[in-house]
């Protein structure tokens, strides 16, 4: 029997998963859970590092004896090291502003095409490319992405996990190596680059307990759960604050209609390339809710969606990777304006508001699948969606009509589940990602959302591509 300690930290919460794998079974259940909240200082918005980690302190204490440990988060932030090995100051949000311009600053010198073809992923301002090309302290020792620094600070283990750097536009996929002539664009010192290691690999101890590097980006880790069987050509969607949906692909694709068409290649923990687009998800809905409850309205997610379904189909769009829906505050307002911009009218109410963020993101999650089926050649029989999206009976349902595909949901746990598989093999206790895929399949609860009116999302659809023109 092995017992693994799972760290899965979203953009708004961290939550310590306690896992024990015997005869063939994996038995969990959540130890600690705590807010995971944006801080200000010095004009940018931060992880509060330090309290993060006083957290995962916390959560070892109470899971009692466990052999490994392990952590999982969003992709492209860092933190820096000084020579000195102290952490330096709290790491700055990709959500912060100071990367807007920073792409144009990079493209002077090398080609949106290049730095594709050189890299493979979908280039955002947020990647950490232009995240060091705008970094003001020049002298830090080396920088680390979050999974790695927490990792850093249990085990003084300074090195990158694959699937992380693998969301950095700095990484040459194919040969797993740093592209060190992208990252000199950035203008800091090549020292500052950690080695990369593989996946499910042991990093330290800390108190007598493995530190384990398993898939450090989150959807990686959830990816690795995806039941999927063999004989099935499976996408998946991982949804939480993010949208990420994609499929396994055996080589990155690389092509200008690729980068035009905003894929991203990312380096999955199994060696397989996650083939993807990053969308914005359930962060629009997280954000509404806490809109209204300042406006004194104390809606649950159920009322929410419950106000939804009471509303029109159809009614307005909005294209839920539009610059301005990224930032907080104000999402209300922020949504009748692009409506009233794109001359659908306003939605007036709270559940028309709703509803017209549900519906964009199920005909966003289409459009996706569509390029993606158009630069791989694959046609997809089912949808694996994975994540606390899968809570969602009414996302899901519309997922499943507007794509026209039968959806899988689950596990909701995908991303620990991940996490507690990965740290299982680097124990010896599994053999492979695919033998912990049919763990899950065997012992999670799954339910399946069959298409039940794809016409009508069909007929609405070019009304969804003229909203997002």
């Amino acid at each position: 029997m092995s017992r693994v300690l799972a760290f899965d930290f979203g953009a708004s919460t961290g939550r310590a998963i306690l896992a024990e794998y015997k005869n063939g079974k994996i038995e969990y259940n959540e130890v600690h859970r705590f807010d995971n909240v944006l801080t200000e200082k010095d004009g940018h918005l931060r992880w509060d590092f330090p309290y993060l980690l006083g957290e995962v302190k916390k959560a070892i204490e109470l899971a009692d004896n466990a052999d490994s440990l392990a952590f999982d988060t969003w992709g492209v932030d860092y933190g820096l090291v000084n020579a000195d090995g102290a952490i330096a100051d709290l790491p700055i949000c990709y959500r912060d502003g100071r990367t807007k311009d920073a792409p144009q600053k990079i493209f002077e010198s090398i080609s949106q095409t290049d730095l594709y073809k050189k890299t493979g992923n979908q280039i955002m301002p947020i990647n950490t490319l232009f995240q060091l090309l705008t970094e003001e302290n020049d002298s830090a020792d080396m920088f680390l992405f979050m999974p790695d620094l927490f990792a850093y600070a249990l085990c003084g283990a300074k090195t990158a996990e694959q699937t992380i750097a693998s969301t950095s536009q700095m990484l040459d996929l194919k040969n797993v190596k740093w592209q060190k002539d992208v990252f000199a664009l950035t203008g800091k010192s090549e020292n500052m680059l950690p080695p990369i290691v593989e996946s499910a690999t042991v990093a330290g101890e800390y108190n007598g307990i493995k530190v384990i590097k398993v898939a450090g980006h989150d959807t990686q880790c959830a990816v690795c759960a995806m039941p999927s069987v063999d004989g099935e050509e499976p996408a998946f969607l991982s949804c939480g604050t993010w949208s990420l949906i994609g499929c396994e692909c055996d080589e990155p694709i690389l092509t200008q209609k690729s980068m035009e068409d905003e894929l991203s290649n990312e380096l999955g923990a199994n060696g397989k390339i996650n083939y993807l687009k990053n969308i914005s998800g359930l962060w629009l809905i997280q954000e509404i809710r806490r809109n209204f409850r300042e406006e004194g309205k104390d809606y649950s997610y159920n009322d929410m969606e419950q106000l939804a379904r009471n509303e029109k189909p159809f009614g307005f769009f909005i294209d839920p990777d539009e610059d301005i829906f990224a930032s907080p505050k104000d999402m209300p307002k922020k949504i009748r304006d692009y409506c009233k911009k794109t001359g659908q009218g306003e939605p007036q109410s709270d559940g028309a508001l709703v509803r017209c963020i549900y519906e964009s993101l199920a005909m966003k999650y289409r459009f996706a699948i569509k390029q993606i089926e158009e630069n791989t050649g694959k046609r997809f029989d089912v949808l694996h969606l994975l994540g606390g999206g899968t809570k969602d009976s009414f996302l899901c349902q519309m997922t499943a009509d507007s794509l026209n595909l039968p959806v899988v949901a689950g596990p909701t746990e995908a991303t620990a589940l991940g996490n507690i598989i990965l740290q299982l093999i680097a124990l010896g206790d599994i053999e492979d990602v695919n033998a912990g895929r049919v763990i899950i399949k065997s012992q999670e609860n799954l339910k399946e959302y069959k298409p039940i009116n794809p016409q009508s999302f069909e007929e609405a659809y070019e009304k969804f591509l003229n909203a997002i023109k």
